[in-house]
């Protein structure tokens, strides 16, 4: 998922954020509003790791919730 997408999925995505990285608070979740730089800024800020391993578990992160079909996309394979 690219910036852009992450962006406008952010609604979506935000509670696997939290439930990622659980030292983000609600303040940080607003304040990171889709921004990828803002989200692994964030994550180095309160796990207190270098950038580059932010950048790591962002990525893969993101690899894996990309991966994930939206929930309409579930909603239709599930039938509901």
């Amino acid at each position: 998922m690219n910036s852009d997408q992450l962006k406008g999925k952010w609604k979506q995505v935000k509670g696997s954020v939290k439930e990622r990285w659980g030292k983000l608070t609600d303040d940080d979740i607003e304040v990171i509003n889709g921004q990828h730089e803002q989200l692994i800024g964030k994550v180095q800020e309160r796990y207190g790791v270098a950038r580059e391993v932010a950048q790591k578990q962002v990525n893969e992160w993101n690899a894996s919730v990309a991966g994930e079909p939206d929930v309409q996309e579930r909603r239709k394979a599930s039938g509901a």
